[in-house]
């Protein structure tokens, strides 16, 4: 607290010795301009840590008018053809776990949402996704990943849909 009061007063003091110098001479010394910014830097990383560390940080929550965050693409999982994955599209939802879906193979299979995926995500028309067709019927498949909008947008991007 101290080091804030501190240097809310420097900034002040700093401020009003510009004001004075900039009247009477018309220019400000090298030395006050360094003064300026040591003191503004300083105070911006108190501002910083009282920010994320105090109350402010908890009584701002929830009040911003963002949309979210930005999504940043750090990686994105691809099919592995050796476990005969592929990109998919859903095509239609029929109900009890189960997705119609339209395959870059050009094959039209009925999806089983796994398990491990069912609770967590949840999958709409027209989404695309990764599927594994069944060995022992061909006309079915497991799906095991969903692909996020900014997830789609890099795939587009980079020439893999």
């Amino acid at each position: 607290m101290s080091l804030t009061s501190t240097t809310a007063t420097g900034m002040t003091e700093i401020k009003n010795a510009l004001k004075i110098e900039y009247l009477y001479s018309g220019r400000i010394s090298s030395s006050m301009r360094v003064m300026h910014t040591l003191i503004c830097s300083q105070q911006k990383r108190v501002q910083k840590n009282v920010q994320y560390n105090g109350v402010d940080y908890l009584t701002s929550y929830g009040k911003k008018n963002d949309k979210g965050p930005e999504e940043e693409i750090v990686r994105v999982r691809l099919p592995n053809k050796r476990n005969r994955e592929m990109f998919t599209s859903a095509d239609l939802m029929l109900g009890a776990n189960h997705i119609r879906v339209r395959c870059f193979d050009g094959e039209t299979r009925v999806g089983r949402i796994k398990g491990k995926i069912k609770k967590r995500v949840w999958i709409r028309e027209g989404d695309v996704l990764i599927v594994v067709p069944w060995d022992f019927q061909a006309d079915k498949c497991d799906i095991i990943y969903r692909y996020t909008r900014p997830q789609v947008d890099w795939l587009r991007g980079h020439g893999y849909l």
